[in-house]
């Protein structure tokens, strides 16, 4: 076992540790005071140990567009989450530090606040945690969070940042902590479906509004599995997009065969902006996301049974698509407190 390798397991174990520490006093999550809750959202759930203050969400941004993470000075999290595309790439599979392609498609990062586990395959209880993940992979920053520590005590500006938001110099607890801050608060519902179950009737056309019809009804199943406020039930199922793939899926994590190929379910709001999709991108346009969900998909043994054939007429998937497109926040996506600063 490397060196990188025991530390980056010593860090992940003291990290889990320090979130199962929870301050019980306060039972009431905090709020973000950068941006509003939508209406029917949950209250951003912060860490007990890790409330929001508005220096350590600076930092965290700071943080967030920082090149010195990867190895090469290539890159950094607004690199393969950028703030236009609803924090999500344009590309099926991102470029990492010295240009190696990525395993697999960068997800939106919008509302992952309330996901309850982290990557495709599950395998991270927590965002504080997720975010040694891309630090260490090989195909990302290929790089190690004592390392990154290491460079950015050598910044003044980083230093007195991370006094002024958690009273020490830089280190992974500061960094993974200020980046969790950061990316807790990246809220989007204030979409035209969102106005429009507002009371709003004027702000979905026909066509969408018979998409949204078609999307919750029990022909389609859509929202079977993309439920909830966030669009996502957050379990783990195949699509059917292939018969054999060359990714394991969840088994990845598990080690049990009847997870293989099974990803989780991804949120759908914004999902006209975070093409292409699928877990490896295969899928160009949200039209062919469609298509190949009124076909059935492939008949993969492992496929989930909601997956079957909708025979929707082309005018019918021209509303499912209106709906969809319907998710995108545009607020969000302009939001200039999400920007780098320059």
């Amino acid at each position: 076992m490397s060196s990188r390798t025991i530390i980056t397991a010593v860090l992940m174990l003291l990290l889990l540790a320090t979130a199962c520490r929870r301050n019980t006093d306060n039972p009431t999550p905090a709020t973000a005071s950068v941006t509003d809750v939508p209406p029917g959202f949950p209250e951003i759930p912060f860490e007990k140990d890790n409330p929001y203050t508005k220096e350590k969400w600076l930092l965290g941004k700071k943080l967030f567009f920082e090149k010195a993470f990867s190895t090469d000075n290539s890159i950094s999290c607004a690199s393969c989450h950028r703030p236009s595309l609803a924090f999500s790439d344009n590309v099926a599979r991102s470029i990492g530090a010295g240009g190696i392609t990525g395993r697999r498609n960068a997800p939106t990062l919008a509302n992952v606040a309330y996901h309850p586990y982290y990557t495709r395959d599950g395998s991270v209880p927590t965002l504080e945690m997720q975010i040694l993940v891309p630090i260490q992979e090989h195909d990302e920053f290929n790089s190690n969070i004592l390392e990154i520590a290491e460079r950015l005590k050598q910044i003044p500006e980083y230093v007195t940042m991370s006094q002024a938001a958690y009273g020490r110099e830089p280190d992974a607890y500061v960094i993974t902590r200020a980046l969790g801050i950061f990316e807790r608060t990246l809220i989007s519902g204030s979409s035209l479906y969102d106005a429009y179950i507002g009371g709003d009737a004027g702000m979905l056309s026909a066509s969408a509004q018979r998409g949204l019809a078609l999307f919750f009804s029990e022909r389609t199943q859509c929202s079977s599995c993309h439920s909830g406020f966030n669009f996502t039930n957050y379990a783990f199922t195949n699509n059917g997009l292939y018969m054999t793939y060359a990714d394991s899926g969840r088994q990845r994590f598990t080690g049990d065969t009847a997870d293989r190929a099974h990803f989780k379910v991804p949120s759908l709001r914004n999902v006209a902006l975070t093409a292409p999709y699928m877990h490896d991108g295969s899928i160009a346009t949200l039209q062919q996301v469609i298509t190949h969900y009124n076909s059935g998909g492939q008949p993969h043994p492992g496929k989930s049974p909601l997956i079957k054939p909708l025979n929707l007429t082309e005018t019918e998937q021209a509303d499912l698509l209106a709906f969809l497109s319907s998710l995108t926040d545009e607020h969000f996506i302009a939001n200039s407190s999400f920007a780098e600063d320059k």
